[in-house]
């Protein structure tokens, strides 16, 4: 709000991801979409009554090409040898 910016909200339940047993990832944790749709909804909600409709979706669970300059703070490893 600070920058007046907007906001590009696109689902990813990839980001729960287990690969303790194995190379291939797991998403068995990653929430039903009974549970997650509404949760992603309301959050895209909350955020445009908030920013006076500067928000764009994607589609839930659609398979999205998306572009991204990562210009942020967090870099997530997974070593593979070590899955502690």
């Amino acid at each position: 709000m600070d920058v007046d910016g907007e906001v590009l909200v696109v689902s990813q339940f990839t980001l729960w991801a287990s690969y303790k047993k194995g190379n291939r990832p797991s998403y068995l944790r990653a929430g039903s979409h009974e549970v997650t749709i509404p949760l992603y909804e309301r959050f895209c909600s909350v955020l445009s009554d908030n920013l006076a409709g500067k928000v764009q979706t994607g589609e839930f669970g659609a398979d999205m090409k998306v572009e991204l300059l990562n210009d942020g703070p967090v870099t997530i490893c997974m070593d593979t040898k070590n899955k502690e």
